[in-house]
């Protein structure tokens, strides 16, 4: 392989598996300890952020941006898939099988209900970490 082609997809890839390995994390202990685990989008934060900084993207805008998308994605995902085990539990699936059939409407009002202001609070507070600490 050309170093030229490692160039372009390396930086990405090294996102994409700091993202889904963070994510893997964070799924993990709500599954362990039942909860929803917000201050968890913060340790995303930074943790997006350092995946970039080794990838070597270029500081500025874009980094920002990134880090910011990549950060709201872990929290989406770890919430849709956190919800999805506690119901997949009561209702005898696997939390892959609820994933699937679980509706956006539905995992919202479960999230609204699960979560306190605090809470909310810290996954707002994630966002500008990220673009802070990617830059």
């Amino acid at each position: 392989m050309r170093p030229a082609a490692a160039k372009t997809w390396m930086p990405w890839a090294l996102l994409v598996l700091g993202t889904c390995g963070f994510l893997a994390a964070w799924l993990s202990l709500g599954f362990f300890n039942g909860r929803e685990n917000s201050w968890m989008a913060v340790l995303a934060a930074l943790d997006v952020a350092l995946m970039l900084r080794l990838g070597r993207w270029r500081p500025g805008p874009w980094r920002a941006t990134l880090a910011m998308l990549a950060t709201a994605v872990i929290i989406v995902l770890a919430y849709w898939g956190l919800i999805a085990g506690q119901l997949g539990l009561m209702l005898g699936l696997s939390p892959w099988e609820s994933s699937t059939r679980l509706g956006a409407e539905h995992a919202w009002t479960l999230a609204k209900l699960a979560n306190g202001g605090w809470d909310w609070a810290l996954l707002a507070l994630s966002l500008p970490v990220a673009a802070v600490a990617a830059r």
